[in-house]
């Protein structure tokens, strides 16, 4: 799994390490901000609060008009919660209005500039170094999983078998963002002959497993039980829903932490072709 996209628990709220790295970097960028313009009097923490904004924003649009058939709704572009966002896109626009915003404003350039700096100094390092500690070229756990007949199998034994693709969804029946996008997930297997679709519960007993897919009217093929959560400690996520992508080989090529979309999961997708 990417070293950012691993969860971390905090209660019941769960965040992935890129998002509590984004927030620990525009701490720090507030309080260089704060310092450094404390001499001449100048705050500009409003305006780093319109960086990340504005980049966000941008990034999110360019998303959305990339994979704009995969929204039915205008309600659907505004629900982030599918983290669909072009990371590039958010950046060439934060540079773009921080070199504006530098050009008109001198007085900002050393405690904006400083700022900023900091703050993306913080992101290179620690994320730098979670990537060179993660693992390289993770592959499917061989994690034993329980089949609803009580047999048991392995994840490499199956796709071995098929020589497909991968996508590897973690859920559970008490979890609303599971329940949300699995009609959606379900009509994505039936589009994808081409790939495996995979659903592992966690934690839960076969009846709840039963009862949640009969009374939802799901027809989902590969569905498997996690009963120790096992395979989702190996794969490092710790909340859910979590999404997993392996190539033919079984190679992990990408992860998607939280709810899904048509649009994230049609990315995803992209990335599975060869």
């Amino acid at each position: 799994m990417n070293s950012l996209d691993r969860s971390i628990a905090i209660g019941s709220l769960g965040l992935s390490l890129g998002q509590l790295l984004l927030v620990l970097s525009m701490v720090v960028a507030l309080i260089v901000g704060a310092w450094v313009g404390r001499r001449r009097k100048i705050s500009v923490g409003d305006h780093l609060f319109n960086v990340l904004f504005i980049s966000l924003v941008g990034a999110r649009i360019v998303f959305v008009a990339r994979y704009w058939e995969s929204y039915d709704t205008f309600w659907s572009w505004l629900d982030i919660r599918d983290r669909g966002f072009e990371p590039l896109a958010g950046l060439v626009i934060a540079f773009v209005y921080l070199t504006w915003r530098l050009w008109r404003h001198p007085d900002e350039r050393r405690p904006l500039g400083g700022a900023v700096f900091a703050g993306a100094l913080v992101w290179t390092l620690t994320a730098g170094a979670l990537a060179l500690m993660a693992p390289r070229g993770a592959t499917v756990p061989t994690t034993p999983l329980v089949m609803l007949d009580s047999n048991r199998i392995a994840l490499p034994d199956i796709q071995r078998g098929a020589h497909r693709p991968m996508v590897v969804n973690l859920w559970a029946s008490w979890c609303p963002p599971c329940r949300r996008e699995m009609p959606m997930l379900e009509q994505a297997q039936q589009e994808h002959n081409d790939v495996m679709f995979v659903f592992v519960n966690q934690g839960e007993s076969v009846g709840a497993v039963n009862t949640f897919l009969q009374r939802e009217s799901l027809t989902l093929d590969h569905v498997y039980r996690d009963p120790e959560m096992t395979f989702g400690k190996e794969v490092g996520a710790v909340a859910m829903p979590t999404t997993l992508y392996y190539d033919a080989e079984g190679t992990l090529i990408d992860t998607h932490f939280g709810e899904l979309s048509r649009a994230t999961l049609d990315r995803s997708l992209e990335r599975l072709e060869p």
